[in-house]
């Protein structure tokens, strides 16, 4: 379908340099944040001393190709053929726009793009590995936020990209000090792990009231926070029956492995956000759930219906109704977005490309042709899902389509 608007995408990715969580890193934590480690051709990132395989080639260099996967995540792979075979790779020299914001903003042009949600690849899995080591996590994410700023900015004049610092709510008076300085800086949006929260004595809930603080500051300021696909720590779940307990990016995996947890940390990290009120305390916070797919949407409905029924005491409001509310979904391009639409309504549902990853789009506008079609969806509900639906969750006033 040819728009004749620019879109914008919710799902973005940088590939960070080297330096990304060194540059800015206090000496003092060198040795217990990132550090990016040379043997002979080979580079390795150790995290909390200990080699860290979430990106084995922290390098990116040579770079899977946009969109190269596009088959194996439809489950379209040709009879006989092996899905292996899809994966493409290219010279990340030849591609500046995968690091640099000027390169970047004149491959928007190209690609019809209004604005983007630039989003972490790399620091994904920061957070999971030095989850035992708060002092640090919260140093070294302080450290990325700076490099963030300064390669990509959170607010430039033009507006084009939307840079997204990443909040890490293991301590959470440094939490709420992390915020006020991503804040003043002008960042439109953060970044919290869709993941249960480390702390010193046990992990907490991401509606633990602790954290009331970080929700009630970004909604009075009304920046929403995205939950994006990471390192949750949820290989824990597979370990139990007998699979690898820590993430590695490629290789062979165990099919198990996907179907225990597959959007098992999305589906609880917003089951956690209702259940323990985050919105009921703070009903003017936005989140988004970005690069986890549709699916999770349906089970969490079916059981927040449930824990509504039999335990009516604890809900003050309707749950389903505050996820419907308060909740933006990206989904992949390969769900079912006539029934994500049927199920919390169009003007919740935002569209992703994750390009430049493999399993992305090879071009984002192609997202269109995922799109249902008149008369299923209007022109101008393709034009909620294309545009409209993300200024609304960033709090800017949408134009009218005439």
């Amino acid at each position: 379908m040819v728009l004749d608007y620019q879109a914008i995408d919710a799902d973005n990715h940088y590939y960070e340099p080297l330096d990304s969580f060194t540059r800015y890193l206090p000496k003092e934590f060198k040795r217990r944040g990132v550090q990016m480690l040379t043997q002979g051709k080979r580079t390795f990132a150790v995290m909390g001393g200990v080699i860290n395989q979430f990106i084995p080639n922290p390098t990116f260099d040579p770079i899977i190709e946009p969109g190269c996967l596009d088959l194996l995540f439809r489950g379209e792979v040709p009879d006989g053929v092996d899905p292996a075979s899809l994966m493409k790779v290219e010279r990340l020299a030849d591609h500046p726009e995968y690091q640099n914001r000027e390169a970047r903003v004149k491959v928007l042009d190209r690609q019809n793009l209004e604005m983007v949600f630039m989003l972490p690849t790399f620091a994904c899995g920061v957070e999971e590995a030095l989850k035992g080591d708060i002092d640090a996590t919260m140093a070294s994410l302080h450290a990325f936020n700076l490099w963030l700023d300064e390669d990509w900015g959170f607010d430039r004049p033009d507006h084009r990209i939307i840079s997204a610092p990443i909040i890490s709510l293991a301590d959470p008076q440094k939490a709420v000090e992390e915020v006020e300085f991503v804040l003043a800086r002008g960042a439109k949006m953060v970044l919290v792990r869709p993941a249960p929260v480390p702390g010193a004595v046990k992990p907490r809930s991401l509606g633990d009231p602790l954290h009331d603080p970080v929700w009630a500051r970004l909604a009075e300021a009304g920046v929403p926070v995205g939950f994006h696909l990471s390192d949750s720590g949820y290989l824990a779940i597979a370990a139990l029956w007998g699979g690898q307990a820590t993430f590695e990016g490629f290789g062979k995996k165990d099919p198990l492995d996907q179907i225990l947890l597959d959007d098992r940390a999305i589906h609880d990290t917003m089951a956690s956000m209702i259940v323990h009120q985050v919105f009921t305390r703070h009903p003017t916070l936005k989140v988004a759930s970005i690069e986890n797919g549709s699916y999770f949407v349906y089970r969490l409905i079916k059981r927040l219906k449930k824990a509504a029924n039999t335990a009516p005491y604890h809900f003050k409001e309707d749950p389903v109704e505050q996820l419907r509310n308060n909740v933006w979904i990206a989904p992949y391009y390969e769900d079912d977005v006539k029934l994500l639409a049927d199920t919390i309504g169009v003007d919740k549902i935002l569209f992703g490309s994750d390009w430049p990853h493999g399993e992305g789009l090879a071009d984002p506008m192609t997202f269109t042709a995922d799109i249902p079609q008149f008369p299923e969806f209007s022109a101008e509900d393709t034009r909620k899902v294309m545009r409209d639906n993300a200024l609304d969750l960033l709090g800017v006033r949408v134009e009218s389509a005439a």
